[in-house]
Order: structure tokens, then C-alpha cells, then sequence
């Protein structure tokens, strides 16, 4: 084979390898998505969620991830963190609060959303997050691994950041139902069935170790789900009989199976809607 045709297949290569990706006008947005194919960072003009005081009965949780993102915007050390546990009660809807807060605090932060089907893709997110003099917060929500997913290795880029280290100006946050990231039948099955059982899982289950913070969201009680439905009515101005929605709230929740955040916002939501006022979109 010739050089010149060397050349021209090593032209024809470079033809279709993706370009590499662009940073974004970062002061365009306070907030981004990353995609693939091709990689890009899609500025969102404004970010869906409620305000920090309106997420009760997760006051721990809440302080101890403020606290945490405003040392970081500082420039100050932080950790990573893992927030698990109950569905609907306000994970996903904590970090973009948090993130709100710390802006309305004269902070610059800006918070890119990871999908965990885009986890092969972080160490090019990484490496073009790396050069900026911003601070980014790296959103993935709804985090798990199933038997043979092998995206949780992706992770540990973010997490321990090979030889070259997680940049500075990055951290990385994750919601999940699973405190392992991983199902607890799971886990079992493959101590029980593994040769060595103690390395069996350990490479998964170790994962969620690497998180400096790990925040538990437990399923709230009567109480609490009231509350919740009380600071909505008075943040949004919707006036009735407490009696009459205290009843329409119990009902409500019966009808779910389910207390949490999430159905008190939708209970909210039908309640303003038949007394004629509007809501922000969350």
C-alpha cells in the first residue's frame, strides 16, 4: 500500500470522525443538558423546579446540600453526593433548588444535566468543563445499574478521575432510589451465587462509597404531606376552609396509594386548577 493512499484513508478517517465539542456561550444560560452524537451542551433558558422553602420535611437534607454547593461555588472543598431513597419527595427537585439558591446568592454556578444512558460520553464532557473558569454542578437523575450494565465504570471518571483527577471545577450529584445504585435482589443473588461472594458485587457496591455525601428522602407521614399541601396553598395563594382541604388532600392521597411530594404538588395542582388560578410550571 502506497503512502499516498495511506493519505487518503487517513483523510477519509479524519472526514467522518466527529468534530470535537464546542463550549457554549456560557453566559447565555445557567444551566445545560449534554448530548451525544454529536456531543454538545444545549443551553436551557430556564430551569424547571420550586422554590428551596417550599420542600418540607427534608430540612437535613436540604441544609446539608446547601451548605455543601455554596462552599463549592466558593471555590471552597466540597463533595459529591447522593441523594436517595423514597420516590417523589423532592431529590431531583432539591439539587435545582439548591442550584436557585445559590445564584439568588450572587454565586455563579451553572448545573449540566447528564443523562445515565450518556454516561460513556462524561470524560469528553469532563475534558471541556475542565478548561473553564466557571463551576459546574453535574446533574444525573434517577441513577441505577442493572446485572450487566457497565456504565458505573463511565462514573468513576467523575467520581475518582483516573491520573488526572475530577477537575476542580466540577462536582458531581446523583438521585436514585437505591442507595447502592444497584437492586437489593440483585446484590443477593450474586453473593449467593458468585464463587467469592464478598467480590461478587463489590465493584458496584463500592461505587456509591465514592459519594462524600450520602442524603436519605424517606416516605413522609399525614402530617408532613399536609404541610406540604399548606405552604404550596399559601406560597400560591389558594384560599379554602382548612377543613375542606384538609378532607379533599386525604382523599386525594388514598386515591394514590402514596404520600409524597410529588402527590401533594399534583393535588395542588388540581386544587388551583378548579379554583381558577394558575401555578408556575415545576
Amino acid at each position: 500500500m502506497t503512502s499516498k493512499t495511506l493519505k487518503r484513508i487517513a483523510d477519509a478517517l479524519e472526514r467522518l470522525a466527529p468534530p470535537p465539542p464546542q463550549a457554549p456561550d456560557f453566559d447565555a444560560a445557567q444551566a445545560f443538558v449534554w448530548h451525544v452524537e454529536p456531543d454538545r451542551l444545549e443551553p436551557v433558558p430556564q430551569v424547571s423546579g420550586v422554590a428551596l422553602r417550599l420542600l418540607v420535611g427534608v430540612d437535613r437534607s436540604r441544609d446539608t446540600l446547601l451548605d455543601n454547593t455554596l462552599q463549592f461555588a466558593r471555590g471552597l472543598p466540597a463533595n459529591n453526593a447522593l441523594l436517595w431513597g423514597a420516590r417523589g419527595m423532592g431529590k431531583s427537585s432539591l439539587v435545582k433548588a439548591v442550584h436557585a439558591e445559590v445564584q439568588a446568592q450572587g454565586l455563579p454556578l451553572k448545573l449540566v444535566e447528564l443523562q445515565r444512558e450518556d454516561l460513556p460520553s462524561v470524560a469528553r464532557l469532563l475534558n471541556l468543563l475542565r478548561a473553564r473558569a466557571e463551576r459546574f454542578v453535574l446533574f444525573c437523575d434517577d441513577l441505577s445499574f442493572s446485572h450487566d450494565d457497565q456504565h458505573y465504570k463511565s462514573l468513576k471518571a467523575v467520581l475518582d478521575g483516573g491520573i488526572e483527577g475530577r477537575p476542580e471545577n466540577v462536582i458531581f450529584y446523583a438521585t436514585s432510589n437505591r442507595r447502592h445504585l444497584m437492586p437489593r435482589d440483585m446484590i443477593e443473588n450474586e453473593r449467593s451465587s458468585a464463587i467469592n461472594p464478598s467480590e461478587a458485587v463489590e465493584e458496584k457496591v463500592s461505587l456509591s462509597d465514592r459519594f462524600g455525601l450520602w442524603l436519605g428522602f424517606h416516605a413522609c407521614d399525614q402530617d408532613q404531606f399536609l404541610t406540604m399541601i399548606r405552604g404550596y396553598c399559601a406560597a400560591f395563594g389558594i384560599d379554602i376552609p382548612e377543613d375542606r382541604l384538609r378532607a379533599e388532600a386525604i382523599e386525594w392521597q388514598a386515591t394514590r396509594g402514596a404520600r409524597s411530594g410529588r402527590v401533594a404538588w399534583q393535588f395542588v395542582t388540581d386544587l388551583a386548577g378548579r379554583e381558577g388560578i394558575a401555578l408556575p410550571s415545576s
